[in-house]
């Protein structure tokens, strides 16, 4: 069956799905909230970027680092990088067993170790962080598995990232009356965009848009927002890459009510904060969900086997999120996006910039990746 709008898909989960639930219509929207995060992942792994990917870290405000804000995907500067090998023998993967197999790799002193596991009882933790120092973290991922040995990539990541991505899900569900949830949800998303980096931008009296960037020794710099934005991202200056940080924001429909190119309040506020503003569009979701979730082919099957265990009534523990993937499912969806990535990227429409493209992002967060991180922070 084909749905004709994230509406009428959000039913079908609610009949066949979230009927147990007291409330069956908001589970099944919090599901397809989960299902924009997992696509946007997926999205981010196969452009290449896995070692790179921190998930859920608290991101300081410039220039006011006590207050943080917690963003659901950071990209950052890898400092080091090293592969270990773990017996596959189905025991859990620690944090404690693989700082042992790094140890003679890397020094390890300045690190705090964390209490988390890689895999435990067939379940991963993706970007999974093992240890954290004053500058860096240590992110683990499985990059191979053999019978007999696991090859986890150990990568060391700056604090400080380059990038970030948002996914925000507004909107009105049918039959339900435009309340101010949906518009306090975009503002949120809207500050965070204005506040982690160092391009700051100002609006004019003429509804023209600024940018302004502070490069040190008082100086201040400012052209065209989107003309400064390309300069940043292009330079090798260290004072204008150092405190920068592109943000994106993936948005979706919350009910069938606005398009990309029809915007709303929320769309407005959101494309004229986030650097990059992207529409997962409705005939995406629905396809995903289809393909992977309510008819798969066989070798999709576990996907939908770890999505209905993750909203069983007795479920046990989720195993469908962006941080929690059942591995078999891991693998299944790392197979759809990497055979489908060219169709996957046609689901999103760029809203802003206007004349951007999904391609011109990719070229964008590759500049930013390659830069000498190490020399510039």
């Amino acid at each position: 069956m084909t749905y004709e709008s994230v509406d009428q898909l959000q039913k079908a989960l609610t009949e066949n799905v979230f009927h147990y639930a007291k409330d069956s219509k908001k589970a099944a929207g919090r599901a397809l909230g989960t299902i924009v995060e997992i696509i946007t992942f997926y999205l981010l792994k196969t452009w290449k970027l896995n070692n790179s990917i921190s998930i859920e870290k608290r991101i300081p405000e410039y220039g006011n680092p006590d207050i943080t804000h917690n963003v659901e995907y950071s990209l950052h500067p890898i400092l080091s990088e090293c592969k270990i090998q773990i017996p596959n023998d189905r025991s859990s993967i620690t944090a404690n067993k693989m700082l042992k197999a790094l140890d003679e790799s890397m020094d390890l002193t300045s690190f705090k170790k964390t209490n988390n596991n890689l895999l435990k009882g067939g379940i991963l933790r993706n970007a999974c962080t093992i240890a954290v120092s004053n500058n860096s973290y240590l992110v683990a991922s499985i990059t191979r598995k053999t019978g007999e040995k696991i090859i986890v990539s150990i990568v060391e990541q700056s604090i400080k990232p380059f990038a970030i991505f948002e996914c925000k899900r507004v909107g009105v569900e049918e039959g339900t009356k435009k309340g101010p949830q949906t518009i306090e949800k975009a503002k949120q998303g809207a500050y965070v965009a204005r506040t982690v980096s160092s391009l700051q931008k100002v609006r004019l009296s003429s509804g023209g848009l600024y940018g302004i960037i502070y490069k040190g020794d008082k100086v201040l710099y400012s052209q065209p927002y989107h003309e400064l934005l390309a300069k940043v991202v292009e330079s090798d200056d260290a004072e204008l890459l150092q405190h920068f940080i592109l943000t994106v924001g993936v948005v979706s429909n919350h009910g069938n009510w606005f398009t990309s190119e029809d915007h709303n309040k929320e769309l407005k506020v959101l494309a004229q904060s986030y650097d990059w503003l992207i529409f997962l569009t409705d005939s995406g979701i629905i396809e995903f969900v289809e393909d992977l979730i309510i008819n798969p082919t066989t070798e999709y099957e576990d996907i939908k086997k770890a999505f209905l265990a993750s909203y069983a009534p007795d479920k046990k523990k989720n195993q469908f999120t962006k941080v929690q993937m059942n591995i078999n499912a891991d693998e299944a969806l790392l197979k759809y996006f990497t055979g489908n990535q060219g169709h996957i990227e046609s689901w999103f429409n760029i809203i802003s910039p206007s004349s951007g493209s999904i391609h011109q992002l990719k070229d964008v967060i590759k500049t930013l990746k390659s830069k000498h991180w190490e020399e510039i922070l």
